[in-house]
């Protein structure tokens, strides 16, 4: 009985090994906009690429919001400044490369380079994903499911928490690009920001009905000229998308928005240097910085 029992038993043994064998065990991700993601769900991540260092990322270039989870997890700089280099992603030897679909990270152009070289490699686009929807896709290519679904449970887990604990003010809120490389926009109510808002329990606004024809569209912001920001600005208060501290003083002090509700009754708002584009560890800081605004 005992021998026959054990046949099924080593063959479930070896197809677990199996299984096992065919999860990447050396991840190297030319995009550093989806790195986050793959340390969310744990993946086995040994390399990224960098960006230029800015106010957004330490002095490597790894973007401040998972700098810290790359560095105890002993992620290395692929290249810098996010240039390119087909020697650098060949010495790293991966068994699985991520690349961008699209952004100023993607390296989409040099797929044949890579292919010729044998590297295998999986392609996201996050400008029309959720990080939710991405972390699912990263999952089934990387044999962890488990652990995407598990890093969106705990997110949504730890938005209910803050939110319980929030009152948000009467009215509607507008997310406000200001002066974001010198462009200025409003998030419409299905970017991620305006939904992750909406999950905390504020009323997102979107743009006036009048004015949607005179907006530069994407799909997730309206862009406008600084001198007609006020114009479609129509919450009651503002969210300033990627915004500090001091950036909430220069809106306040902007005289073109001096006539903005929300202006006159200095209900402007910071979302975090990090909200620009939202990943496990990027939201999470922007809950953070919202509930700071509403102790």
């Amino acid at each position: 009985m005992l021998r026959t029992l054990a046949l099924p038993l080593v063959a479930l043994l070896l197809t677990g090994l199996a299984h096992a064998a065919d999860k990447p065990q050396r991840i190297v991700s030319t995009t550093p906009s989806v790195t986050g993601i793959l340390l969310a769900i744990n993946a086995p991540v040994i390399a990224t690429a960098a960006a230029a260092p800015s106010r957004l990322t330490d002095a490597k270039g790894f973007f401040r919001q998972w700098a810290e989870v790359a560095d105890q997890r002993a992620v290395q700089v692929l290249y810098p400044n996010l240039q390119f280099d087909l020697e650098a992603v060949i010495g790293w030897a991966p068994d699985l490369l991520v690349v961008s679909a699209t952004g100023a990270d993607s390296v989409l152009q040099h797929q044949a380079e890579l292919e010729a070289q044998g590297i295998n490699s999986t392609v996201v686009n996050y400008s029309n994903h959720s990080w939710q929807e991405m972390a699912v896709e990263l999952g089934k290519v990387t044999g962890l499911e488990q652990q995407a679904q598990a890093a969106i449970q705990r997110f949504d887990a730890y938005t209910l928490k803050v939110a319980s604990g929030l009152t948000p003010p009467p009215g509607t809120v507008s997310v406000v690009g200001y002066n974001i490389a010198g462009s200025y926009s409003v998030g419409l109510p299905a970017s991620p920001q305006a939904r992750l808002l909406s999950a905390l329990g504020f009323t997102v606004a979107g743009l006036p009905d009048a004015l949607k024809d005179q907006v530069r569209r994407s799909s997730d912001v309206g862009f406008i000229s600084r001198e007609n920001l006020s114009r479609v600005i129509a919450g009651d208060s503002v969210f300033l998308l990627g915004g500090s501290d001091a950036d909430v003083q220069a809106f306040l002090a902007d005289p073109v928005l001096a006539n903005l509700p929300a202006v006159r009754n200095k209900q402007v708002y910071p979302l975090g240097v990090s909200s620009f584009r939202i990943d496990y560890y990027s939201g999470k800081q922007m809950i953070d910085t919202v509930a700071r605004s509403f102790p």
